[in-house]
């Protein structure tokens, strides 16, 4: 129906279109002060588990169940998904949405941010919800564990997208007890992926910056960042663009780094 990167303009004329659901995953706060009309707030807490290490782990299929349901998703639903930082936690929420088997969805180029910067409206009324019924399964393709990662390290046609920074990839900052990276893996950090000179939109060049990494469709790809918030973005970029095998790591280095039996290399 709607083409998976959406452009503000392109949303804006499809506000009325019964079949979509808006969703903003922007803070309660900036939510209040102005959001796409329509739109329907979600508390990204409820993306993760918070439960340490792992942080950044699924909730239960109850706890998703009950999310998806609050916010009135149907089988049939369109879901727009968007925030104000670039697009990790519209990428966090398209992979939930792989996750549970939900394939109708498109992601507003540059959120709020580019919406904004093309002069569209934002609204204040906080839109009526009916509540649905979902009952969630797990689709465990799009899922990548420490278990899978650590049996295909010397696969070459297995690769590692790591989405921090590069401090944090090379073990200068250190978030977990240990820094560093996983062996092997290629650093792309998210924020590159952005065009600040056009609203946070990705970045046009996209397909050939990567090439130029090794991250390319051909690899069985895994993304990850701390918690996997980050790299939704990577994972939601990798999607976009086609790759036929993509999945993401939402145990991340607040897994990895925590546990002492998994490998960690330090530096470049």
């Amino acid at each position: 129906m709607l083409p998976f990167i959406l452009e503000p303009t392109e949303l804006h004329h499809h506000l009325a279109d019964p079949r979509l659901l808006i969703v903003d995953c922007c803070s309660a706060e900036k939510y209040q002060d102005g959001h796409i009309p329509g739109a329907v707030h979600l508390n990204t807490a409820l993306l993760i588990s918070g439960i340490k290490p792992a942080i950044g782990s699924l909730p239960t299929t109850e706890q998703l169940s009950v999310m998806f349901s609050s916010i009135g998703l149907t089988p049939n639903t369109h879901v727009v998904c968007y925030d104000d930082e670039g697009g990790p936690w519209a990428g966090r929420l398209i992979w939930t949405l792989d996750v549970i088997g939900h394939a109708h969805y498109s992601y507003l180029n540059g959120g709020k941010t580019a919406w904004l910067a093309d002069g569209l409206p934002l609204d204040t009324q906080i839109p009526a919800i009916t509540p649905t019924t979902v009952i969630v399964s797990i689709h465990p393709a799009f899922i990548a564990t420490a278990d899978d990662i650590q049996t295909h390290l010397d696969d070459p046609d297995f690769l590692i997208w790591d989405a921090r920074s590069h401090e944090e990839f090379t073990g200068e900052k250190v978030f977990s007890a240990r820094g560093g990276h996983i062996p092997g893996a290629v650093h792309c950090e998210w924020t590159t992926l952005l065009d600040s000179s056009r609203g946070l939109r990705l970045r046009t060049d996209i397909a050939t910056h990567l090439a130029k990494l090794g991250i390319t469709p051909d690899k069985h790809i895994v993304t990850h960042c701390q918690t996997h918030r980050r790299s939704g973005l990577t994972y939601l970029v990798a999607r976009s663009l086609g790759y036929p095998s993509v999945r993401a790591y939402p145990g991340s280095w607040s897994e990895w780094g925590n546990r002492d039996d998994l490998p960690v290399t330090t530096g470049t």
